[in-house]
């Protein structure tokens, strides 16, 4: 502690502005994570599988959290373990892009299980954004080595000695002779 006593005289408008300005960057920089939601039937086809499984690929590479619900109906609902077989069986098949959050729960008529992203949500953003960068600059090399043949073909077009085309019989006659 200083002695004397020191003080410092501050703008308070300026240190209002620059606090806002702090919480505004904070907020921009801040990720929040999304819970999508995938639903399934216990009965469901090899084709229909790999299209939710390909969803919830999708969705766990974008650094989103997936709640997958089975849904039993009728008779269904006795056979619970057809639901965690498949459950276990897509957390199996994402294990590289997630883990299970929680674990299989029946719940009345559904089974919920929740898959969490190995990746933050911002590194996931990274990663797209530097494929679409990469994407783009590959587009822009493929259009100016296209654009470069173009102006080749034209060079080579305008050196080439130019030959008349033979005139038609229309053409060759004169426009005051009478036909």
């Amino acid at each position: 502690m200083a002695r004397p006593p020191v003080c410092k005289l501050m703008d308070y408008g300026k240190f209002k502005y620059e606090n806002a300005q702090k919480a505004r960057e904070a907020r921009r920089n801040q990720t929040n994570v999304i819970i999508k939601e995938m639903k399934l039937r216990p009965k469901i086809d090899a084709h229909d599988y790999e299209t939710k499984k390909g969803h919830v690929v999708r969705f766990l590479k974008q650094g989103d959290k997936v709640k997958i619900t089975i849904m039993f109906r009728g008779r269904e609902q006795h056979r619970p373990e057809l639901g965690l077989r498949l459950l276990e069986r897509l957390a199996d098949d994402v294990e590289e892009l997630g883990f299970v959050e929680s674990t299989p729960k029946q719940d009345g008529r559904n089974m919920i299980m929740v898959l969490g992203p190995h990746k933050k949500k911002a590194e996931a953003k990274a990663e797209v954004k530097a494929a679409k960068v990469e994407r783009a600059a590959e587009r822009d090399a493929e259009v100016e080595a296209d654009h470069a043949y173009q102006r080749e073909r034209a060079a080579a077009a305008a050196a080439e000695p130019k030959t008349e085309k033979p005139k038609r019989r229309s053409e060759n006659v004169d426009a005051d002779t009478e036909v």
